[in-house]
């Protein structure tokens, strides 16, 4: 029997790598003649794309799960997958809450989830109907007649190439690499996505071409630690390192305005990069450094391989290559055996490096990382506490970094409608915000904005010439 055309819908959480994964199977679906549902409720195919990271969102998911699975008809519709961390770090816990999934794809998965997708499709057409997961007294295992994969795939990362937004919008994202080799004591994604692979340098310029070809103007580089792209793997290059090699390969390609990348990683913020930010015309000048504590003895207990003289070295010479850079973080509060002495350090580091966005997590213990073995003994109030030290701090640095914009006419690329109202939403180079009036045509194009009011979260202002129209060849 031939597949018939389905309608799917995915709902992703987690990062912007997710987001990536699922833009990547939508695209795939296309390829393959289906189509992309825009509700839950006009679906034929429902995909969860999981994280691992918090635990909130692998609750938030696997309520989800069970909820959709008891949305089923008599013949086994909406087909539900799960895929993306979660499914791969925790695929029998899956089972237990939603029995009657259909298929379960994990991390390493993602190019195929399309192949599990059919294949479901045709057992359901053909009278099977989903059968509910037992445990197995003499395997202790779940058995049930969902597909389920989350073995690993040394080629995953190079199949990660399809694009379903670059149809619509001026901003694209592009997976460099995948997995992860550093082994920090907080973090599940060594365990979920694997050992650390990068695409041939040829394959992603290719990628990066056809994209321009399309109309895209800015790309975001992704990688779990991006700036070690190509390690063991490609050689560096009249002393430039692969990740630097290819910012300025992309530098060349006409159509792209804009380059950016996530999530690079203080231990490879070599001279190199950090002059990038000096010499590139395209690379923004905007860059997420994580910090996680300010304390010594809290980074090496984290395993972070770098110390607080170190980092603040990174912050002074970026801001030294180009004075307009936003820096943002991420930090994390209320470590197994954080003393208030720690918590202080952290606190000046954050005041000293003046970052104008931050990401502050209460410690939360995952299960498979090194610190769950730990003792948890910072109290919830103290982490809240130490969380409102934080972000206390964090919004007169927002505000000061947008207010130098007033008065000042930025160029933003707009990239839709904001929240409320008929106003449109761009943001500049160093990522921030713009909100103003104008004509929905500028949507997808560079507009010229006169900055007239700013707040810890956005700028405002006015239209003052006309865009540079985003057009399609």
């Amino acid at each position: 029997m031939k597949t018939p055309k389905l309608k799917i819908y995915i709902k992703t959480y987690g990062c912007q790598m997710n987001e990536r994964d699922s833009e990547n199977v939508a695209a795939a679906a296309l390829e393959r003649g289906h189509g992309v549902a825009k509700s839950e409720g006009d679906a034929d195919v429902i995909i969860l794309n999981t994280c691992s990271v918090r635990g909130a969102a692998e609750e938030k998911a696997l309520g989800k799960a069970g909820h959709l699975c008891a949305r089923k008809n008599k013949r086994g519709f909406p087909i539900v997958g799960v895929m993306g961390c979660m499914a791969q770090n925790l695929a029998e816990k899956i089972l237990e809450r939603a029995p009657e999934i259909d298929f379960i794809a994990g991390s390493r998965k993602t190019p195929y989830v399309m192949d599990f997708v059919e294949e479901m499709a045709l057992r359901r057409l053909n009278g099977e109907k989903p059968v509910a997961a037992e445990r197995s007294k003499r395997a202790r295992i779940l058995v049930a007649d969902a597909k389920i994969d989350v073995s690993d795939d040394k080629e995953s990362h190079r199949l990660i190439n399809r694009h379903f937004a670059a149809e619509k919008s001026p901003c694209a994202q592009v997976s460099i690499m995948q997995g992860c080799a550093m082994n920090c004591s907080y973090c599940i994604v060594p365990k979920v996505r694997g050992s650390e692979r990068s695409r041939p340098l040829e394959e992603v310029l290719l990628e990066v071409e056809g994209l321009a070809s399309k109309g895209v103007k800015e790309i975001t580089l992704l990688g779990q630690v991006v700036n070690a792209y190509g390690r063991r793997q490609i050689p560096s290059e009249n002393g430039d390192s692969p990740f630097v090699r290819l910012l300025k390969k992309i530098e060349e390609i006409k159509g792209i305005e804009r380059v950016r990348f996530l999530s690079p990683h203080p231990a490879y913020f070599r001279d190199d990069l950090i002059e990038c930010y000096r010499d590139l015309k395209k690379l923004c000048e905007y860059v997420h450094l994580p910090l996680q504590s300010g304390s010594d003895r809290v980074l090496k207990d984290m395993k972070r391989p770098y110390r607080v003289k170190r980092f603040l070295e990174i912050v002074e010479k970026l801001r030294a290559a180009n004075p307009e850079i936003s820096i943002s973080t991420d930090v994390i509060v209320g470590y197994p055996s954080e003393s208030d002495a720690d918590f202080e350090e952290t606190r000046k580091v954050f005041g000293l490096c003046d970052f104008d966005m931050a990401y502050i997590f209460k410690y939360s213990p995952r299960e498979g990382t090194a610190s769950a073995l730990l003792n948890d003994d910072v109290t919830e109030n103290v982490k809240e506490a130490r969380n409102q030290v934080l972000l206390e701090m964090l919004a007169p640095q927002s505000l000061h970094f947008n207010e130098k914009f007033l008065g000042r006419t930025l160029t933003v690329l707009v990239e839709g409608r904001a929240k409320r109202g008929a106003a449109l939403m761009g943001r500049t180079r160093s990522h921030k915000k713009v909100i103003f009036e104008g004509d929905p045509k500028l949507i997808g194009a560079f507009a010229d904005v006169k900055i007239e009011q700013a707040t810890v979260t956005t700028i405002e202002g006015v239209a003052v010439s006309g865009a540079r129209a985003f057009e399609r060849p």
